[in-house]
Protein backbone atom coordinates (compact mmCIF):
# COMPACT_ATOMS: atom_id res chain seq x y z
CA UNK A 1 0.00 0.00 0.00
CA UNK A 2 1.21 3.67 -0.65
CA UNK A 3 2.10 5.44 2.18
CA UNK A 4 0.45 8.89 2.78
CA UNK A 5 2.57 11.74 4.67
CA UNK A 6 1.31 14.78 7.04
CA UNK A 7 -0.74 17.22 5.34
CA UNK A 8 1.91 20.12 6.24
CA UNK A 9 5.07 18.54 4.79
CA UNK A 10 4.45 19.42 1.11
CA UNK A 11 4.94 15.70 0.54
CA UNK A 12 2.49 13.84 -2.04
CA UNK A 13 -0.99 12.13 -0.25
CA UNK A 14 -0.27 9.45 -2.50
CA UNK A 15 1.93 7.14 -4.19
CA UNK A 16 1.99 8.28 -8.01
CA UNK A 17 1.19 5.20 -10.22
CA UNK A 18 0.12 6.16 -14.16
CA UNK A 19 -0.96 2.85 -15.08
CA UNK A 20 -5.06 2.75 -14.23
CA UNK A 21 -6.45 0.03 -13.24
CA UNK A 22 -8.93 -1.91 -16.35
CA UNK A 23 -11.89 0.14 -14.17
CA UNK A 24 -11.58 3.45 -13.16
CA UNK A 25 -13.02 6.76 -12.78
CA UNK A 26 -12.33 9.71 -14.52
CA UNK A 27 -13.87 13.61 -12.78
CA UNK A 28 -13.32 16.70 -14.54
CA UNK A 29 -13.46 19.09 -11.08
CA UNK A 30 -13.67 22.95 -11.19
CA UNK A 31 -14.49 25.65 -8.76
CA UNK A 32 -14.98 28.99 -8.68
CA UNK A 33 -15.99 32.33 -6.53
CA UNK A 34 -17.47 35.17 -8.00
CA UNK A 35 -15.29 38.11 -6.33
CA UNK A 36 -12.76 35.70 -4.84
CA UNK A 37 -14.09 35.61 -1.96
CA UNK A 38 -18.14 35.94 -3.06
CA UNK A 39 -20.59 33.57 -4.03
CA UNK A 40 -18.86 30.45 -4.70
CA UNK A 41 -19.70 26.25 -6.08
CA UNK A 42 -17.89 23.25 -8.21
CA UNK A 43 -18.73 21.15 -10.08
CA UNK A 44 -17.56 17.52 -11.33
CA UNK A 45 -18.49 15.46 -14.62
CA UNK A 46 -17.11 11.80 -13.66
CA UNK A 47 -17.16 9.09 -16.49
CA UNK A 48 -16.07 6.02 -16.61
CA UNK A 49 -13.31 4.24 -18.38
CA UNK A 50 -15.38 3.90 -21.73
CA UNK A 51 -15.72 8.13 -21.65
CA UNK A 52 -19.53 6.97 -20.40
CA UNK A 53 -20.64 10.03 -18.16
CA UNK A 54 -22.27 8.48 -14.67
CA UNK A 55 -22.59 11.29 -12.72
CA UNK A 56 -23.00 15.41 -12.49
CA UNK A 57 -22.06 16.83 -9.16
CA UNK A 58 -22.16 20.69 -8.31
CA UNK A 59 -23.12 22.52 -5.08
CA UNK A 60 -23.68 26.01 -4.33
CA UNK A 61 -20.67 26.45 -1.35
CA UNK A 62 -22.34 30.37 0.19
CA UNK A 63 -19.68 33.17 0.63
CA UNK A 64 -15.70 31.22 -0.33
CA UNK A 65 -12.88 31.23 -1.90
CA UNK A 66 -11.88 29.71 -5.50
CA UNK A 67 -9.28 27.82 -4.08
CA UNK A 68 -11.94 26.34 -1.05
CA UNK A 69 -14.17 25.58 -4.15
CA UNK A 70 -11.80 23.88 -6.03
CA UNK A 71 -11.24 21.51 -3.01
CA UNK A 72 -14.76 20.41 -2.60
CA UNK A 73 -15.12 19.70 -5.85
CA UNK A 74 -11.89 17.49 -5.52
CA UNK A 75 -13.32 16.33 -1.98
CA UNK A 76 -16.96 15.55 -3.41
CA UNK A 77 -15.22 13.39 -6.39
CA UNK A 78 -13.36 11.03 -3.89
CA UNK A 79 -16.60 10.65 -1.72
CA UNK A 80 -18.57 9.47 -4.85
CA UNK A 81 -15.83 7.05 -6.20
CA UNK A 82 -15.18 5.57 -2.58
CA UNK A 83 -19.32 5.29 -2.14
CA UNK A 84 -20.34 4.00 -5.68
CA UNK A 85 -16.91 2.64 -6.90
CA UNK A 86 -15.00 1.86 -8.34
CA UNK A 87 -12.44 3.29 -5.49
CA UNK A 88 -9.75 4.08 -8.30
CA UNK A 89 -9.93 7.41 -9.77
CA UNK A 90 -8.35 10.19 -12.33
CA UNK A 91 -8.87 13.65 -10.93
CA UNK A 92 -8.62 16.40 -13.81
CA UNK A 93 -8.51 19.65 -12.38
CA UNK A 94 -8.07 23.38 -14.13
CA UNK A 95 -6.48 24.46 -10.64
CA UNK A 96 -2.70 23.98 -10.39
CA UNK A 97 -2.69 25.11 -7.25
CA UNK A 98 -4.89 22.25 -6.43
CA UNK A 99 -3.12 19.74 -8.17
CA UNK A 100 -0.04 21.14 -6.86
CA UNK A 101 -0.62 20.79 -3.44
CA UNK A 102 -2.07 17.62 -3.77
CA UNK A 103 1.37 16.12 -5.28
CA UNK A 104 2.73 18.07 -2.64
CA UNK A 105 4.86 20.03 -4.78
CA UNK A 106 3.67 23.02 -3.07
CA UNK A 107 2.57 23.23 0.48
CA UNK A 108 -0.47 24.05 1.78
CA UNK A 109 -0.37 27.17 4.49
CA UNK A 110 -3.93 28.64 4.52
CA UNK A 111 -5.69 27.46 7.56
CA UNK A 112 -8.80 26.55 6.01
CA UNK A 113 -7.08 24.72 2.78
CA UNK A 114 -5.49 22.95 5.44
CA UNK A 115 -8.40 21.35 6.76
CA UNK A 116 -9.67 20.37 3.14
CA UNK A 117 -6.40 18.69 2.28
CA UNK A 118 -6.71 16.73 5.32
CA UNK A 119 -10.03 15.63 4.49
CA UNK A 120 -9.00 14.74 1.19
CA UNK A 121 -5.90 12.66 2.64
CA UNK A 122 -8.24 10.66 4.38
CA UNK A 123 -10.50 10.14 1.24
CA UNK A 124 -7.55 9.32 -0.84
CA UNK A 125 -5.82 6.50 1.94
CA UNK A 126 -9.17 4.72 1.31
CA UNK A 127 -8.76 4.71 -2.72
CA UNK A 128 -7.26 1.80 -4.75
CA UNK A 129 -5.30 4.00 -6.95
CA UNK A 130 -5.39 7.62 -7.05
CA UNK A 131 -3.75 10.26 -10.09
CA UNK A 132 -3.96 13.87 -10.17
CA UNK A 133 -3.38 15.80 -13.43
CA UNK A 134 -4.40 19.74 -14.81
CA UNK A 135 -5.89 20.76 -17.03
CA UNK A 136 -6.80 23.95 -19.01
CA UNK A 137 -10.28 25.69 -18.45
CA UNK A 138 -11.00 25.36 -21.78
CA UNK A 139 -10.79 21.81 -21.63
CA UNK A 140 -12.77 21.13 -18.65
CA UNK A 141 -15.50 23.28 -20.15
CA UNK A 142 -18.39 20.74 -18.81
CA UNK A 143 -17.17 21.17 -15.06
CA UNK A 144 -16.43 24.95 -15.24
CA UNK A 145 -20.32 24.89 -16.63
CA UNK A 146 -21.92 23.03 -13.75
CA UNK A 147 -19.86 25.14 -11.09
CA UNK A 148 -21.39 28.38 -12.61
CA UNK A 149 -24.96 26.72 -12.73
CA UNK A 150 -24.88 25.94 -9.29
CA UNK A 151 -23.27 29.85 -8.16
CA UNK A 152 -26.50 31.40 -10.55
CA UNK A 153 -28.54 29.38 -8.50
CA UNK A 154 -27.34 29.94 -4.82
CA UNK A 155 -27.38 33.87 -6.26
CA UNK A 156 -31.01 33.14 -7.28
CA UNK A 157 -30.29 33.72 -11.09
CA UNK A 158 -32.16 31.64 -13.59
CA UNK A 159 -29.92 28.94 -15.26
CA UNK A 160 -30.65 29.29 -18.89
CA UNK A 161 -29.96 25.74 -20.84
CA UNK A 162 -29.36 25.31 -24.48
CA UNK A 163 -32.69 23.49 -26.03
CA UNK A 164 -31.97 20.36 -28.33
CA UNK A 165 -34.12 19.88 -31.17
CA UNK A 166 -35.96 17.16 -29.24
CA UNK A 167 -36.70 19.58 -26.78
CA UNK A 168 -37.91 23.19 -28.32
CA UNK A 169 -37.94 26.49 -26.56
CA UNK A 170 -41.95 26.59 -25.64
CA UNK A 171 -42.89 30.67 -26.29
CA UNK A 172 -46.16 31.76 -24.14
CA UNK A 173 -48.55 33.66 -26.10
CA UNK A 174 -52.20 34.83 -25.57
CA UNK A 175 -54.94 34.50 -28.13
CA UNK A 176 -58.51 35.31 -27.75
CA UNK A 177 -61.39 32.85 -28.11
CA UNK A 178 -64.78 31.66 -27.74
CA UNK A 179 -66.34 28.66 -27.36
CA UNK A 180 -69.10 27.43 -30.09
CA UNK A 181 -70.22 24.06 -30.40
CA UNK A 182 -67.91 22.89 -27.47
CA UNK A 183 -65.23 24.11 -29.30
CA UNK A 184 -62.80 27.20 -28.55
CA UNK A 185 -62.49 29.29 -31.40
CA UNK A 186 -60.05 31.93 -32.54
CA UNK A 187 -60.91 35.42 -32.66
CA UNK A 188 -57.87 36.54 -34.50
CA UNK A 189 -54.37 34.54 -35.10
CA UNK A 190 -53.62 30.82 -35.58
CA UNK A 191 -52.21 27.87 -34.18
CA UNK A 192 -50.81 24.62 -35.89
CA UNK A 193 -52.26 21.54 -35.82
CA UNK A 194 -51.83 19.72 -32.58
CA UNK A 195 -50.76 22.48 -30.65
CA UNK A 196 -50.96 22.38 -26.76
CA UNK A 197 -52.86 25.30 -25.43
CA UNK A 198 -53.85 26.28 -21.51
CA UNK A 199 -57.00 28.26 -20.88
CA UNK A 200 -57.69 30.72 -19.14
CA UNK A 201 -61.44 31.97 -18.97
CA UNK A 202 -62.51 35.52 -18.79
CA UNK A 203 -66.11 36.27 -17.70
Amino acid sequence: MPSYSSRSTGKPLFEARENPPEHHLIAHSDGGARGNPGPAGYGVVIKDETGRTVASLSEYLGHQTNNFAEYQGLIAALEYAIQHGPKALKLISDSELLVRQIKGIYRVKNAVLQDLHGRAKELIAQMEWFSIGHAFREQNQDADRLANEAMDKGMGRSVARASSPAQPTVQHQEFEGVVRGGKVELVSGTLPEGTRVQLRVKK
